[in-house]
């Protein structure tokens, strides 16, 4: 099997091991080996390097270049014992190392508990679910609130967890992918604008902001044409996306938002509480009807439509890399 279809077979497999097995609760999630690592290293640079702005800045610093190199050489490291005791078993490895990373059923299930809540009318029992997949503060959303809550962290984990994943893959097989989900989970866990991470977490905020930079737009147009694909507002998905993709901080964090709001022709983001401070946000999209339990159900439909699209601009990108080397 040439690389380039080793890459592809991979790619399709690990998608497919996610869609059956998901995230089972008995198997240490590999990104969970990464968050502990990172709290691991954090309190000892703080210690080491102590506090004041250009300390944080530079202890941050230290921290990224520790946890970039540290996943890549050894999700690398793992490969490449295995390629020597048996070339098919380093195939093996790679599927499971790319299916671990996957998160598309663990966010649909995720999501689909809060829908489930809100269905049942607990209210408390849906923030409770959505806090396990969103940051904000959740205590005090209404089931609007909760939705649109579910509904945009479905549209941001689809650039973050489905595809720029993929496209990582694509490129550079499982290390690359490793290195970009350790920018992922430093982003996740320190790129907070607080007293606590102003400084010690810009370097992973802007690492993290770069890494997804063409993913995130990549993600943005394959879920317009996924709109298209499943039947929803196509139209208006492209030009919700034309027009509201930088209405957030973020550069990255608005562009599947945008696209999910035009494809749903409803109204996202807007205000916000974290950790106990409203932070004011621009709305996404306009309200063109008003946001309901079901627009979990089509945001998870519309992700795996955007899936199975990255799927095929994976084919190019390595088909693409491919000639490329040669």
């Amino acid at each position: 099997m040439t690389d380039r279809l080793e890459l592809l077979a991979v790619v399709a497999l690990g998608f497919l091991l996610d869609q059956v097995l998901g995230d089972p609760h008995w198997l240490y999630h590999p990104v969970r080996l990464i968050g502990a690592y990172i709290s691991f290293l954090e309190k000892g640079i703080r210690k080491l390097f102590g506090e004041g702005e250009r300390a944080l800045l530079a202890g941050g610093v230290v921290l990224v270049v520790l946890v970039t190199g540290t996943t890549a050489v050894v999700s690398g490291g793992i490969l490449y014992t295995c390629g020597r005791i048996y070339p098919w078993l380093r195939f093996l490895a790679s599927v499971i190392l790319c299916y671990q990373l996957f998160a598309v059923k663990s966010l649909k299930d995720e999501s689909m508990k809060v829908y489930q809540k809100l269905k049942e009318n607990d209210l408390p029992g849906a923030r409770y679910a959505v806090s396990m997949i969103v940051g904000r503060d959740t205590q005090e959303l209404t089931d609007t609130g909760v939705t649109k809550a579910a509904v945009e962290t479905v549209a941001e984990n689809c650039s973050d967890g489905v595809i720029a994943p993929m496209i990582y893959m694509a490129i550079g097989g499982a290390p690359l992918m490793f290195l970009y989900k350790g920018i992922n989970t430093m982003d996740s866990m320190l790129g907070y604008k607080n007293d606590k991470y102003l400084y010690f977490g810009r370097c992973s905020a802007k690492l993290d902001d770069v890494a997804n930079f063409f993913p995130a737009r990549i993600s943005g147009w394959l879920m317009v044409a996924a709109a298209f694909v499943c039947g929803m507002d196509g139209k208006n998905a492209a030009k919700i996306y034309r027009r509201d993709r930088r209405n957030h901080a973020s550069p990255n964090s608005a562009q599947t938002e945008a696209a999910m709001a035009g494809a749903l022709d409803v109204q996202l983001a807007g205000n916000a509480c974290y950790f106990g401070k409203l932070y004011e946000k621009p709305t996404i999209g306009d309200p063109i009807r008003a946001v309901e339990p079901e627009d979990i159900r089509r945001s998870n439909r519309l992700m795996y439509g955007t899936a199975f699209l990255g799927i095929l601009i994976c084919l190019i990108i390595r088909i693409a890399v491919g000639f490329w080397i040669l």
